[in-house]
């Protein structure tokens, strides 16, 4: 059976060497810049270059995260911040932007490349994506059951799953809470945690409803060995280096020793870091508000336990590599020391030549002592088998010369860094903004708001879920308007049988466009005679990625609505591009339903994928925060929920979306009556005047750190 490598974090030097002591086989740092833990101390080139150094030294991996969204004009110093990376040797770049992961492909090509968390993918189809666009190893949703992540291992590509640490209580990537609150945004790496703070319902914010505890999957470490996982990861870069010392020290002790955890150890785990106890949930397939907890005011660090630790990793002897020494002795000849790891690298040093002993001649044992001294470095001597004649007198400093010789040339093989062929950082061709104004969609969020009005008023396209598709009827308004098959941005695998079916019944009832929010719908529409358009799940943040969508076929895109209105004009657009420009904009997506964990719903276990009428969110309860702002919670496919924005977003009074190259602006519509929806459709195309109560300009003018 494979070993299984155990990941763990550094957010600075310390906690590296922590790491690596307490048994990590691979550990993972953020560079200078586009990393998603902006707030950590993170590595620049030279620390980059240590780094490297010490963790090849004990044979231990270093992968960089370059997972955050990336602006055009930022694209030259990605390129900048990766090549003087693979230039201090990192084994691995942790990505989430599909263009830049295209820039690192080209520029390149000999860099593993493994897609993050971020990027969202939960299903087999999501995998098998990423494997074709180059991605060497993926990190599944952490909202994945053990039953996924196996049909996600057979894949063929190496499958990394979190293990332990923070959960995110919305779809890594797909978070815009943050963002929208202040401006952070956690797709760049400075998330304000704004789900950790009180909310509530009926107008009270007295709970933690968007909370969840740490995940805690240590009981599981055998059983995903088996199941053919390459890889656990370890949340907590932002943490102490004396956690990612206990932490991992667990861990690693669970791998090497094959068995499941003591209650010793559970206990430590959640000593060194808990918020208020761990949860296993969404391995095992389970949802619920027992899943969800906080860090008590009145929590502490373990200092005493913790100093232990430190006093422990930073002497740096608890992880050595065992090297095999072969030395031969003889009169007047240089001596000759053969030096051998267990990774296959062999050097051969020599030193001064023995003379004839005056008086007292140096034995086998003792030259096997002298050569045995490694302290100070990162090698013991597993086996020194010396081979001397009698009669022969050699200095202690000559034997000490010969073992640091021999030490310094085998680490210099270890630490050696490969030669990665490079080509050069190409900007994105500038292409000319289209000069005509933007035609309109709609998207809609119940069959009700599809009405002859409407249609009438002038509609490109009718964005409608998949779901939904066939309570519409399609027929009559043949001519008048298109419609557009909306796929849930969360599904399973389990659910793609119904979901190729709704799509096959939709093509035939005259749709013929499909909108893609994931990377696993490509391969889910594949054959089925739809064009495609990307939605705003796929986070088109520059041109690269824009590029890379046409090649996959898609023939229009949704840029994301956390670009300013000038990053949007600037964006070379070589298939037409869309923006949202009114409605409530999502901002979270979750496997549990946050309202069915407040209220029940009959419906929670079936996983509806429409809306039921009796559904517990069918009235689209508000959340409430501190400040009294109310988030609509929506249904989303799956009895999963989707929050949305307190105020809607306006724009109809503002020219700059229609200068900004968009063949289409998209009007959102979600909690809004049919008559609203056709008020707000003439108010955009000047025929009304009319401004809805509670309006924001979203990140249009502002954008994000």
């Amino acid at each position: 059976m494979k070993k299984v490598e155990l990941l763990a974090p550094a957010g600075e030097m310390q906690a590296l060497v922590a790491a690596v002591q307490n048994g990590a086989d691979a550990v993972y740092v953020g560079g200078r810049l586009f990393g998603a833990r902006a707030g950590a101390a993170n590595f620049d080139g030279p620390a980059l270059k240590e780094a490297a150094g010490y963790c090849h030294k004990r044979g231990v991996k270093l992968y960089m995260t370059v997972n955050t969204l990336v602006r055009d004009e930022e694209m030259d110093e990605v390129y900048a911040v990766v090549r003087e990376a693979v230039s201090a040797g990192i084994d691995a770049a942790i990505v989430q932007d599909l263009g830049v992961a295209a820039l690192l492909r080209s520029c390149f090509p000999k860099l593993h490349l493994h897609a993050s968390t971020q990027m969202a993918i939960a299903t087999a189809r999501g995998a098998a994506f990423a494997r074709q666009a180059g991605m060497t190893r993926v990190v599944p949703a952490r909202e994945c059951t053990l039953e996924e992540i196996q049909r996600i291992a057979q894949v063929g590509l190496e499958v990394e799953v979190f293990v332990h640490g923070a959960l995110c209580v919305c779809y890594s990537g797909q978070c815009l809470l943050s963002s929208m609150i202040g401006g952070r945004s956690g797709n760049r790496g400075a998330c304000a945690q704004p789900c950790r703070l009180r909310y509530g319902w009926h107008g009270k914010a007295d709970a933690n409803p968007l909370s969840l505890k740490d995940a805690n999957l240590a009981a599981y470490a055998g059983e995903m060995t088996e199941m053919g996982v390459a890889c656990l990861k370890l949340e907590g870069r932002m943490k102490r280096p004396e956690y990612v010392a206990a932490v991992t020290g667990i861990y690693a002790a669970l791998l090497r020793e094959h068995r499941a955890p003591t209650a010793d150890e559970q206990k430590k785990l959640a000593l060194a870091f808990s918020r208020d106890g761990f949860t296993d949930g969404y391995y095992r397939g389970r949802r619920g508000k027992e899943m969800f907890g906080v860090r008590p005011e009145t929590a502490r660090w373990p200092e005493e336990w913790f100093g232990t630790l430190r006093a422990a990793y930073e002497k740096e002897d608890m992880r050595l590599v065992p090297v095999r020494f072969r030395a031969a002795l003889r009169l007047g000849e240089p001596m000759v020391l053969t030096a051998e790891d267990g990774d296959g690298h062999c050097v051969t040093a020599t030193g001064a030549a023995p003379e004839a002993a005056r008086s007292r001649a140096v034995t086998a044992g003792e030259v096997e002592a002298r050569l045995r001294k490694t302290g100070g470095t990162a090698f013991t001597v597993s086996d020194c088998a010396v081979t001397a004649e009698d009669g022969l007198s050699v200095p202690a400093s000559a034997l000490n010369a010969l073992r640091r010789d021999a030490l310094a040339a085998l680490e210099t093989l270890r630490t050696e860094i490969p030669e990665r062929r490079e080509g050069a950082f190409v900007p994105a061709e500038r292409i000319k903004n289209p000069t005509e104004p933007p035609r309109f969609t709609v998207s809609i969020y119940r069959v009700g708001q599809i009405t002859d009005a409407l249609v009438n008023e002038g509609v490109e396209t009718v964005y409608v879920p998949l779901e939904l598709i066939e309570a519409v009827d399609v027929e009559k308004y043949r001519g008048q308007t298109n419609f557009a098959a909306v796929l849930p941005r969360v599904w399973r695998t389990a659910d793609e049988p119904v979901l190729r079916e709704q799509l096959r019944a939709a093509r035939e009832r005259g749709v013929e466009t499909a909108v893609l929010g994931n990377l696993g719908h490509f391969a889910l529409v594949r054959g089925m005679g739809f064009a495609l358009r990307g939605d705003f799940g796929l986070n088109v943040f520059n041109s690269a990625a824009l590029r890379f969508l046409k090649e996959q076929g898609l023939s229009g895109a949704t840029l994301s609505f956390e670009l300013r209105h000038e990053q949007l004009r600037d964006i070379s657009k070589c298939i037409p591009c869309e923006a949202i420009v009114y409605g409530r904009l999502p901002l979270m997506i979750t496997e549990n339903c946050i309202v069915a964990n407040e209220f029940g719903c009959r419906h929670f276990k079936g996983r509806c994928d429409a809306l039921c009428a009796d559904s517990a969110c069918a009235g689209a309860p508000e959340l409430t925060d501190r400040v009294g702002e109310r988030f609509p919670v929506l249904h989303a496919y799956g009895c999963r929920s989707e929050l949305q924005n307190g105020k809607t977003l306006w724009l109809a009074d503002k020219p700059e979306y229609r200068k900004i190259g968009l063949t289409y602006a998209r009007l959102r519509f979600t909690t809004e009556s049919a008559e609203e929806c056709v008020r707000v459709l003439r108010a955009y195309k000047g025929r009304e005047e009319y401004t809805p109560k509670d309006i924001t300009r979203g990140l249009f003018y502002r954008g994000v750190e």
